[in-house]
């Protein structure tokens, strides 16, 4: 199967030689993060910088994909949060009606697409190390080239490795941007100064796996105007929309030029 879009907006400033990267998900699976948040929300700055803190205590790609995913819901309270979106709120409360949990919250963490609410202790380690001695269920392929101005072109190819899950999977790719920084203004965290990592900005998706047949994706993806290279990239996840479980998750970088 192919498709191809192109989306227009923001730039990226940088070279205009094409810099290009690949990776590809291992033989055990790989845990997506998903952090709820908002920054009119004075108790989430902790799990935001608990979520940046990932990678600097071992949790790297292999292991551990984190996406931060600014909901819109709290936008009322006085401070209109700038990474905020409907369709992540959309997501977290279909996400909660899949799984069955009563309310959805700031912050919020999904491990593998269910509720987390031990993040700041050791069962997340021990969550994490449970799920990364599970065998991969899907396989994905990431490939990305920066394009000067014209933004980022992403290759993903996705296949479903578990037979009962063919049928109901699909892939989803998201953007992302680290090293942003913010001074609120008004609302809940008036006077602060907040900074993010892994903030997507760009959601697509759902792909479906029909049958668990591989899927080829191609698209053509914006950056934001204060991107850096090395501060951006993509995740990519094959997720059962019928059970909320993900089956492998992979984060790629944009490589520099």
């Amino acid at each position: 199967m192919r498709f191809a879009i192109l989306l227009s907006g923001l730039l990226i400033h940088g070279a205009a030689h094409a810099a290009s990267c690949e990776a590809t998900s291992g033989e055990r699976t790989a845990a997506l993060v998903e952090l709820y948040t908002s920054e009119g929300c004075d108790s989430c700055p902790p799990a935001d910088r608990w979520l940046s803190s990932l990678p600097g205590r071992g949790y790297g790609p292999g292991r551990v994909v984190p996406i931060a995913l600014h909901v819109d819901y709290w936008d009322y309270i006085g401070w209109k949060d700038p990474y905020a979106q409907q369709r992540f709120s959309t997501r977290q409360r279909k996400l909660a009606q899949l799984t069955r949990n009563a309310i959805v919250y700031t912050p919020q963490v999904l491990l593998q697409g269910r509720d987390f609410r031990r993040w700041g202790a050791p069962a997340f380690d021990d969550a994490v190390a449970a799920i990364n001695a599970q065998p991969a269920k899907a396989r994905i392929a990431l490939t990305l080239q920066a394009s000067g101005r014209e933004g980022l072109d992403v290759e993903a190819r996705a296949e479903v490795l578990d037979g009962p899950q063919k049928g109901h999977s699909a892939l989803y790719l998201a953007a992302y941007e680290s090293k942003l920084v913010s001074r609120v203004g008004a609302g809940e965290n008036r006077g602060r100064i907040l900074e993010h990592d892994f903030v997507v900005f760009e959601w697509l998706g759902p792909y479906e796996l029909k049958d668990g047949a591989r899927l080829l994706e191609r698209r053509k993806l914006p950056l934001p105007p204060r991107a850096g290279v090395g501060h951006s990239g993509v995740a990519a996840f094959v997720q059962n929309r019928a059970t909320a479980e993900v089956l492998q998750a992979l984060m790629l970088p944009v490589c520099p030029g």
